[in-house]
Parts: C-alpha cells; structure tokens; sequence
C-alpha cells in the first residue's frame, strides 16, 4: 500500500481539560486534494497547528511521508509548507527579501531560488511589488507573498488554512491551477476554507469535522452523493440535531 503523505492517527487535543478535538484520524494520498470543512470554532485549525508541529497533540499521531512530526519535526517539516490564515510577515522587509529569508531556511540554492521566484511571482502577479516593503503589502500581496514562500522548496504536502480570503479572481483561478499541478506531480494538498463551491469543485476528498468530531471523509462525490456539498455540509453540523449519524 502507498504511504499517505499526511495521516492523522486517533488525535486528540486538549485545552485546560477542555478536548478540542477529539479521536479524529484521516489520511491524504499522493496525488490528492483534500477539502477540510467545518464550522468556526470546529477544530480545524487546531489540527492543522498540529499536522504542520506548530503545536503537539494530547494524544495520537501525525506523519507525513511517514515521517512522525513530533519525533522526526525537521525531517517531516522539510517535507511540507504551511500557509496560515492570517499571513504575517516582518514589515521591514521587502517582498524578495522575506523570499530569500524562506529559501534560505529551506537550503534553496540561488539558481533554483530565481527560477521558482520569476515563475510564481510572475503567476501571481507579484513581480512588480518584490522590491517594495511588505508594510506596503495590502492582505491579497501578504498572502500571494506567502503562497509563493511556501511553494520555493517543492514541498511534498502543502497545508492551507483559508488560503482564498483576499486574493483577487486572478489569483485565486492561478492558486487552483497550482495546487492542481502539485496534485498531478505527485504531491498533495490538505486545506480548509469556508468557500464550498471551491471545495466541491477543487478536491478530489473532502473531510468534514463538527465540534471536534470528524462526522465524514471520503471521495467528494461520495460524501456530496445527489446534493451540494453545500446541502450536505449544512445537514452535519447542523448543531441542533445532535442525532446525525456519523457517515464515516
């Protein structure tokens, strides 16, 4: 059997006694796109703090490439890039410096590091801004600036948290366009959003999570069957009816 380029295995977050997330395990293939939905609140971006070692679970594990993040973190990060939700970065740099910051982190050398960096930026429409400081950076530069940080070292498994918010139709049309060639070469994706026509239509699984309770995972048209995923979202985490069975 293939190994899973991210698989989470029973876990299990607490805070203050509180569980947060609770016995949840998944797993994202080569060449996958993975929707991961839930209501604020829900523990989604509790996993993925723990998926990208940005904080340990309670209990359970997380490999990527088989590689346990908590017991192998520099060789499992090496393996991955995270674009969080709200992408900041040292305003006193400009663009190409924080870029230069990341391939160096990433041992990028300087002829693959120019090569990557004329491609994305030209893509996201960025080139022009690389000399400026990112205080100039509206949210939409902060993230395509992020977004192509991210992609430098041709990470195996890429992790997104709301990576859409702020970016112009240009761009995004050109994200999905990336992430699907990330796909196709191999790799894979594993994201959140709250834009469900991006997921229904961008990922080949999607997982839905409902108060820290992982109620569904599979094919996205299993998991949607005759109905929107939209429809089909509404219906699990649909909070006042606490007797949803679990499609899992």
């Amino acid at each position: 059997m293939e190994t899973p380029v991210l698989e989470v295995s029973h876990y299990r977050k607490e805070y203050r006694g509180k569980v947060a997330v609770r016995d949840l395990s998944l797993a994202v293939a080569p060449g996958e796109i993975c929707g991961f939905i839930g209501h604020n609140g829900a523990g989604k971006t509790t996993l993925i703090r723990s998926v990208v070692g940005a904080q340990p679970p309670t209990s359970g594990t997380v490999r990527v490439c088989g590689r346990d993040v908590w017991r192998e973190p520099v060789a499992a990060k090496r393996l991955m890039a995270y674009v969080p939700d709200n992408p900041d970065v040292y305003d006193f740099l400009t663009g190409m410096q924080y870029l230069d910051l990341v391939a160096d982190v990433f041992g990028v050398d300087a002829a693959m590091r120019r090569k990557r960096v004329s491609e994305l930026a030209a893509r996201l429409e960025l080139a022009d801004a690389l000399g400026d400081p990112v205080s100039a950076y509206s949210h939409g530069m902060r993230q395509k600036l992020v977004l192509t940080g991210a992609l430098l070292h041709d990470p195996t498994l890429l992790v997104l948290d709301e990576p859409f918010v702020g970016l112009d139709p240009s761009a995004s049309h050109e994200l999905k366009a990336i992430l699907r060639e990330r796909a196709a070469a191999g790799g894979a994706v594993f994201f959140s959003s709250h834009v469900l026509e991006v997921v229904e239509r961008l990922c080949d699984t999607v997982a839905v999570i409902r108060r820290g309770e992982l109620v569904v995972s599979g094919p996205t048209d299993e998991v949607r069957g005759s109905a929107s995923l939209e429809d089909v979202f509404l219906e699990l985490v649909d909070e006042k009816d606490a007797a949803i069975p679990s499609r899992r």
